[in-house]
Formats: C-alpha cells, structure tokens, sequence
C-alpha cells in the first residue's frame, strides 16, 4: 500500500460542507499532505481550508482511506473526518493512532456512501499540537464487517507546512 496526497472526489467537501458552488479552488501539496482551499460564492463569502492525505492500493486508482482536517466554517471547531472502504465493522468506529503511547484520537460512524464509510470528530489543539511533533508514521485502524484488524499506514510527512499554511487561509 502506498500514501497518495490528494482529494478524492468522494471526499472533497465533505468538511467543505456547502450548496454554493465554489468560486475559486486551490491546492497546495506538502510532501504526504495536500492543503485545498475553496472560496464560497454565498454569503458569508468566505474562503474555506482542509489538509488531506490519501491512501490507495499500490497498482489501483481508487482511494482507501482519507483523513481530511478542517474548519466547516471560520470560528468552528476543527474537525478531523476519517473516509473508510464500506464493509467495515460500525459498532467500533476508527481510530487514528498517531504515537504508541498517546490515546488515539477516537471517531464513531455518521454515515455510509455507496463508495465509503465516514467518521468525524473535533480534533483538539493538543492533539494537534502532538501530530506537529511527529516523525514516524501513525496508523489508521477499524474493523473490517467479518470484525478482523485493519491498520493503514498514516504519514506525516509534511504535516506541519499544510497545517501552517492551511491556518493562515
């Protein structure tokens, strides 16, 4: 399995919550980590930001797994979703493990898509405070429907400029 940096188009929005059609979209790529940023044409006409990191199957186009971090909206909560192939074990949600002796930041199941499972919960400035000091790889882990293990690499490569300049958007 590799880690691609990029936006599926499943994903995209999905923080970026919004009828209004986008006005203006940029991308940046921080090594493993990419920054989109969406300006809205609605009021309140406001530029919106996520970081993103992808992983695919080494060989196939689809996407796997995605973590995205953002704010739906200026002066909300960061929010961290988590995107999951379906088929997997609801009742234990998805957990990203991002050091061996931190607690993993925890997120339940909102909802299914024919293509993805999706989980999300608020990230906390510690938290990312501690994904700032990283320098080995995390791991995303949930259980797949038949309730075995799954763990997907997380890189954090990068991390720390996406997540800079995603908050000076």
């Amino acid at each position: 399995m590799r880690i691609v940096a990029g936006v599926s188009a499943l994903c995209a929005g999905v923080l970026l919550l919004s009828p209004a059609v986008a006005q203006q979209r940029t991308t940046a790529t921080y090594e493993d980590w990419t920054l989109r940023c969406e300006t809205r044409t609605e009021p309140p006409n406001q530029k919106v930001c996520e970081i993103v990191q992808s992983t695919q199957m080494q060989g196939q186009g689809a996407v796997v797994t995605q973590i995205a971090i953002g704010r739906p909206s200026k002066g909300e909560p960061l929010k961290v979703l988590l995107q999951v192939p379906i088929n997997v074990w609801l009742p234990t949600g998805v957990r990203l493990v991002y050091a061996e002796k931190e607690a993993p930041l925890n997120a339940i199941f909102k909802r299914c898509l024919p293509a993805a499972c999706l989980a999300d919960t608020d990230i906390k400035d510690d938290i990312v405070k501690k994904l700032r000091g990283l320098t080995e790889n995390g791991k995303l882990e949930f259980k797949d429907a038949a309730q075995r293990d799954v763990a997907i690499p997380v890189s954090f490569k990068g991390f720390v400029q996406a997540f800079d300049n995603m908050s000076r958007e």
